[in-house]
């Protein structure tokens, strides 16, 4: 075990007992092509996944499945990851090949998927509750941070009707409508089982919002 892999262990606050799993979750394939860390990544995503949906679960009781949905989607995606691996500076512990400069994959997503191979390297050198404390304190600023998403009307009824009727809605343009420095657009909308309801805006995009918004408060799910 080298100096630099000691000193990130200091950097992670957790000492492997199977040092090579540490070693192999900071190797790229670029370096290594047959002993890399792309299946630690593998199992790392869902070990992220599964800790920080249940998570998410405990702090938010109350909330719907949507917007759950969509904090989690913002807590684990590769954006998350290398903000976090960068903080760490995690590519500085990295055993990268030249040739992953030239690879089609960005330089967050590499670190990103370093950082999620590390994880799935903490689970298997311990268990669930070691690597949970390490994603907690590595995650607190952005759980803590986590503020309620604001989910607009023609979103909320395309995941309703995705989720009950597996189809999108309908939307048909109407009219157009005042002069030309402000007009007023008109559209209908519509999903399985229920009737048309037409909505008005400045723009086709604000009159299928509005029409949305009717359309959810008429089945009463807004």
């Amino acid at each position: 075990m080298t100096t630099s892999t000691k000193y990130l262990e200091k950097v992670l606050q957790y000492n492997f007992k199977n040092k090579r799993l540490l070693e192999k979750s900071i190797t790229h394939k670029s370096f290594d092509n047959i002993n890399n860390n792309e299946k630690l990544e593998f199992l790392g995503d869902r070990v992220l996944g599964l800790i920080i949906s249940k998570k998410l679960l405990e702090l938010f009781p109350d909330e719907k499945e949507g917007i759950i949905d969509k904090r989690f989607a913002n807590l684990v995606n590769k954006k998350t990851c290398s903000s976090i691996a960068k903080k760490m500076n995690i590519k500085k512990f990295m055993f990268l090949g030249s040739s992953h400069k030239s690879l089609e994959r960005s330089e967050e997503k590499v670190i990103g998927d370093c950082l999620e191979a590390v994880i799935g390297a903490i689970y298997l050198d311990s268990n669930l509750k070691s690597v949970e404390k390490f994603i907690f304190h590595q995650w607190k600023e952005f759980l803590r941070n986590s503020k309620v998403l604001h989910i607009d009307p023609k979103t909320k009824l395309q995941e309703y009707s995705l989720k009950k009727f597996k189809k999108l809605p309908t939307y048909t343009f109407y009219k157009k409508t005042g002069p030309q420095h402000r007009p007023l657009f008109k559209t209908d909308v519509q999903i399985p089982e229920s009737k048309k309801i037409i909505g008005t805006g400045s723009s086709k995009k604000n009159a299928q919002q509005d029409a949305a918004k009717k359309l959810l408060e008429n089945l009463k799910i807004l």
